[in-house]
């Protein structure tokens, strides 16, 4: 079911939404039947459902699977199978995963028709956005955007991350020319494979065309603050070349230099003095604004784990509005923000019908609960987000139009591109609907956990207390700009570790001045009391963890551990930074910047949980 959208025909992009929207269940319905009659005779398909290709009998018959359960079959397709195995059109590159969010990366099939679903989700966001922000029309956006190079499997079939997949089609160099898709970034500059002379040439370009920016952005909150530091580390190079109007030699990329060139074409010693002015300030508050005056607002992702750099983006932007715009993944486009002004905390996306075929996996979340007899089941841990019966062998899913509004789900997606019933790993919480189609507020990644004993802590968990811990700090000017943990079992009781990244507002630049040891200390109480009350009662009255422990590292230690990463096949595009981290050697990157230990020197509070005491436990938030 492809449909196509002219971002240029705002009433028409609106209306279509809005159809697609109001007809969600129907549409659904219909992109599970020709899902079904393309691939019902591929060999994994055909397997469960034989002659009968229906809903009842899919439902019934296919299983709801993860991604051990059909990794067989995309090894198969990398080895030179035939795409019949899994899907009735030719897989045309298998698309990776950032590998960052909970294990090694995964690879998904596609085709060269995903790729118009991919345009039509980005096309269709163009008239929700000019409805919202007005004059976008009348300037260029900067984003800095990246690809990675490609791995090619035996089978000869490209894999490489979904980003670097679309901004190297035609789709995307050959978009359908819109004010709003004008960039200061040429293509050759995104598309460079050096990532380095891709960052300074897109900046360069950026700054070059400052009067022209009417927005700025990345894909991930934490992109964008990788291009800030960056600029931070580069600012007088880049002013160099803008005042001799000479490319820095070590671009060599021919690409990039004949791109650059074009836009830097002249000396232009003027606008060289002003962003030395601006970028040679004691402090970077408010710089973007500074540097680029008429920008609306900063497109990055700020929801789930990528929340808590919300205070250093605001910090740097001057208060500019952040806008998520899109959820998307590696499996499939999902939605968008059709209320893109809305605040950080209160985004959710509309799922578009057309993009997949969705279903629901129920979740429960329960609150300040630990009755021990339930202490092996999923509802018993308190404050926790937990599949209902998940190993039950036949797993209940909710349609698209039936889920209810402030319950929890995970995402479940069937593909016209070999995915059936195939879980995402993400938990969403539905805030309401536009039209008939369901609003959800993305949660976290399942399975992304700290645990020592009986406490499993998850990403929201973990966010949730890093940031009542960030109190502590930010009154006396501090800014954590960085973090992520490990369960440290080297030792017993074994404890978790947290790495911070710390930065000054009135030195931004500069390093950090001695810090204070009771400060941080308190900053590991809070964590800890932060934490639910399983965590707590393992700590406070089993003993079976230990002190919580804060490694403050020193700047740059997140670069070198998104260094790494990169090196075993994230995408600097995609780069998330694991909150969670098991690798050996990540450990020993950040153990090697260390600049500062702190533990926690009380145990949290804790009291056995009973109808009598709830009312005098505090709140969890």
């Amino acid at each position: 079911m492809l449909l196509t959208c002219d971002p240029n025909d705002g009433e028409a992009g609106i209306k279509l939404l809005d159809d697609l929207t109001t007809n969600a269940k129907q549409i659904q319905q219909d992109i599970l039947e020709s899902i079904l009659k393309q691939n019902g005779e591929t060999e994994y398909l055909s397997k469960y459902l034989g002659d009968h290709v229906d809903k009842d009998t899919f439902k019934t018959k296919v299983p709801v699977v993860n991604y051990e359960d059909i990794k067989p079959y995309i090894e198969r397709l990398a080895n030179g199978e035939p795409s019949s195995i899994i899907c009735s059109q030719t897989i045309t590159e298998l698309l990776t995963s950032s590998g960052t969010s909970g294990g090694q990366p995964k690879m998904m099939p596609t085709t060269s028709e995903d790729l118009d679903r991919k345009t039509f989700m980005y096309n269709i966001l163009v008239p929700v956005m000019n409805k919202y922000v007005d004059g976008l029309d009348q300037g260029k956006g900067m984003y800095l955007l990246f690809i990675k190079p490609e791995i090619s499997t035996a089978s000869g079939l490209m894999a490489r991350p979904v980003l670097t997949s679309y901004y190297k089609s035609s789709n995307f160099r050959n978009r359908a020319f819109s004010r709003y898709n004008v960039y200061t970034s040429p293509d050759e500059t995104i598309l460079c494979p050096d990532s380095k002379q891709s960052m300074f040439c897109q900046l360069l370009c950026g700054l070059i065309q400052r009067d022209e920016v009417l927005r700025v952005g990345a894909v991930f909150a934490s992109a964008f603050l990788r291009a800030i530091k960056f600029l931070e580390d580069f600012w007088r190079e880049l002013c160099s070349n803008i005042r001799t109007g000479n490319l820095s030699s070590w671009i060599t990329d021919p690409g990039c230099r004949a791109a650059v060139m074009n836009i830097l074409r002249e000396p232009n010693a003027e606008l060289a003095d002003y962003i030395e002015t601006q970028c040679g300030q004691k402090s970077w508050d408010g710089i973007v604004k500074r540097l680029w005056p008429r920008t609306k607002y900063i497109d990055v992702i700020v929801t789930g784990s990528m929340a808590q750099y919300i205070p250093t983006l605001d910090f740097y932007s001057g208060g500019l509005p952040l806008l998520s715009t899109m959820y998307a993944s590696s499996e499939s486009y999902f939605g968008i923000n059709v209320n893109p002004l809305n605040k950080s905390s209160d985004v959710s996306y509309t799922l578009l019908p057309n993009m997949a075929y969705f279903e629901f996996i129920p979740v429960e979340k329960n609150h300040d609960e630990e009755d021990e007899s339930q202490g092996l089941q999923c509802n018993g841990l308190s404050d926790k987000i937990c599949l209902l019966e998940e190993e039950e062998q036949v797993m209940e899913t909710v349609d698209l139009a039936d889920v209810k509004v402030g319950h929890y789900y995970e995402i479940v997606v069937t593909t016209f591109t070999g995915l059936y019933r195939y879980r995402v790993g993400d938990i969403l919480m539905v805030t309401g609907f536009y039209n008939n189609a369901p609003q959800f507020r993305f949660v976290h990644r399942r399975n992304v956990v700290l645990s020592i004993d009986t406490d499993k802590t998850n990403e929201e968990d973990l966010l949730k207390a890093v940031t009542q811990a960030k109190q502590v700090i930010e009154p006396l000017g501090f800014l954590l700009t960085e973090y992520t943990s490990y369960a440290d079992t080297s030792s017993i009781p074994g404890h978790y570790v947290l790495y911070w990244e710390l930065k000054t507002r009135e030195n931004i630049n500069g390093e950090l001045p001695e810090i204070d040891t009771k400060m941080m200390e308190e900053c590991c109480s809070t964590v800890e009391e932060s934490l639910d009350s399983v965590y707590r009662r393992c700590r406070n009255k089993d003993k079976s963890i230990g002190p919580l422990e804060i490694r403050v590292v020193r700047s740059g230690a997140f670069d070198a551990l998104m260094d790494f990463c990169v090196t075993q096949g994230s995408s600097v595009n995609q780069y998330k930074t694991p909150r969670c981290i098991k690798s050996d050697v990540a450990i020993k990157i950040l153990d090697s910047m260390i600049i500062g230990k702190f533990f926690s020197r009380r145990p949290p509070f804790w009291q056995p949980y009973t109808m009598e005491s709830k009312l005098s436990l505090p709140m969890e938030q």
